[in-house]
This record gives structure tokens, sequence and C-alpha cells, in this order.
């Protein structure tokens, strides 16, 4: 007695590799706009560490500033022109924080816009 039905004739045996070869198949058509959407999180988050660091030089450049409003050739004499040198400074300032949060209200609808993309 034979444990072959005739319904098995049609169907060739199965290797180890053919069910590994279809799941990788399938994973990497699934994980690939997974893939893509975490590469445009990156770049939101890269851009958004560059404008941190724009902001910081920014910052570095004024105390740098400030330092010469103590010391130096050009240190204030009166209190009017120190009262000048902190304006100068903290126009410097408020306007490195307003580009900053210019550039962080666009951020995050640049994110969204590359993630819509992907989708």
């Amino acid at each position: 007695m034979s444990n072959a039905r005739p319904s098995d004739a049609k169907y060739p045996p199965i290797s180890p590799a053919q069910p590994f070869e279809w799941w990788q198949e399938q994973w990497a058509q699934n994980a690939n706009p997974l893939a893509r959407m975490q590469l445009a999180w990156m770049e939101s988050l890269t851009q958004a560490m560059q404008f941190e660091a724009e902001f910081l030089a920014a910052m570095a450049e004024n105390s740098l500033k400030l330092a010469s409003c103590f010391q130096g050739e050009e240190a204030p004499n009166t209190p009017a022109e120190m009262h000048r040198c902190y304006q100068k400074l903290l126009k410097h300032a408020s306007d490195a924080h307003m580009e900053r949060m210019e550039k962080a209200t666009t951020l995050s609808h640049d994110f969204r816009k590359r993630i819509w993309e992907e989708i």
C-alpha cells in the first residue's frame, strides 16, 4: 500500500530555501515604505539639529560680543554706550530666536509633507 496520494503528483516538493525566499520577498515589499518613512523622519530630525546648531552659533557669537562690551579697545566707557551694546546684543539674540521659531514651525509641515509623499 502506498502513502502517496494521486493529488500529490501535481505539487513538486518544496525545498527548505523556498519559504525563506518567499518570506524575504514579502518582508522587503512591506519594510520598504517603513524604511522610507524612517528616512523622512531622520531627514526632519537632521534639519532640526541643523537649526539648533545655527542658533547655538548665533548665541556663541553673541557671547563674544558681550565679552567685548566689558573689555578690549571697543569697550563702552559710559552707561549709555553700555546700554547700546546690550540693545544690539538683545536684538541679535531675539532675531536669531525668531528665525529659529520660524524654521521650527515649517519643520512640522515639511515632515507631514514628506510622510504624505511616502504614503
